[in-house]
């Protein structure tokens, strides 16, 4: 049993990993057009990331997720999935990757011990992934997607992020291109994270939106499928697929949060829409293999998680993009 305890009384089993705020994807809702990336010496170290989830792990977190940015350009990324992967109490290692490198690695980390993916994928449609993303390739995250299959990945889910008059009509598609290859997939509402303007606000389109959109043609029904995250799921009944939707803003799971965020650089985020933070870098940097004192500092971080988040498209705005964050 977890002994990260808030104050509020949720128990925090689950570790989302960052490994590199770098990507060679640049999309609209995660980063700038030209970001500026973090100089390597504050990136942490491959032993300093492993060091981090030991601490977690003794502390009883049993899932960790790897996030970047794109966490398949980190070349040393399956020697973290091996190392990781050996961790006592650790039943649960999966990422988040945007797909585009998986012809190649999707294998390697299967047999380094990644268990599960989650693979981002918002549109079908060549010419306007390449503008989603302002530099991708649908054909290479399709080869990919079906390349984490021929290797052995199970139930791997799709991630979609839904934006109005951009890709709102492709809702129905994405299902069947899910349903074809016997892949989950969820819907999230875009995170108001970075610079929000007037565009970005009347681009949201929320969970209900899209699950009406469904619905015209599969009805849905609620399911009891729960991973550990703040998806909430749904099944057809001609199909063995799930669908979930993650809503921050239609409808706030954080009374049942059991997450926290560290990022590349090492700092500790309690809740991924508010400000709150403790630097871990330091600690691993000044006291290397002093376990306690950052078991110490983790414990002490957690009584700082908050209630709740301040997502709110016409307040509070969070000025971190996602891949600083850690997806």
């Amino acid at each position: 049993m977890s002994l990260l305890v808030d104050p509020f009384g949720r128990r925090v089993e689950y570790l989302r990993l960052s490994v590199t705020d770098r990507c060679d994807f640049r999309c609209v809702y995660c980063m700038t057009e030209d970001p500026c990336f973090l100089p390597r010496d504050q990136v942490l170290h491959l032993e300093e990331l492993a060091w981090i989830a030991q601490a977690f792990t003794e502390l009883g977190v049993t899932k960790i997720r790897l996030t970047g940015g794109e966490p398949l350009v980190r070349t040393d990324c399956d020697q973290l999935v091996s190392l990781l992967g050996k961790l006592p109490g650790l039943k649960d290692l999966s990422m988040t990757t945007n797909g585009s490198r998986l012809t190649k690695l999707a294998k390697p980390m299967f047999d380094a011990g990644l268990t599960r993916l989650n693979i981002s994928l918002d549109t079908l449609n060549p010419t306007l992934f390449t503008q989603l993303t302002r530099n991708g390739k649908l054909e290479r995250v399709i080869e990919g997607i079906d390349a984490a299959i021929a290797a052995g990945f199970g139930r791997i889910k799709i991630n979609a992020v839904i934006l109005k008059q951009q890709n709102d009509n492709e809702v129905i598609d994405l299902v069947d291109f899910c349903r074809e290859r016997n892949l989950d997939i969820a819907f999230i509402e875009e995170m108001p994270l970075g610079e929000i303007d007037e565009r970005k606000r009347a681009r949201h389109c929320s969970s209900d939106e899209v699950k009406a959109m469904i619905e015209t043609r599969y009805p849905l029904k609620l399911s009891d499928k729960r991973t550990g995250g703040p998806a909430r799921y749904y099944t057809m009944a001609d199909s063995p697929i799930h669908i979930g939707f993650i809503s921050p803003h239609s409808h706030n799971f954080c009374h049942e949060c059991n997450r926290v965020r560290v990022t590349v650089e090492g700092q500790l985020l309690l809740c991924l829409g508010n400000e709150h933070s403790v630097d871990l870098k330091s600690i691993v940097r000044e006291s290397p293999g002093d376990i306690e004192r950052l078991k110490a500092a983790i414990l002490a971080g957690i009584n700082l998680k908050p209630k709740q988040h301040e997502f709110d498209h016409n307040a509070v705005q969070i000025l971190r993009f996602m891949n600083a964050t850690g997806g």
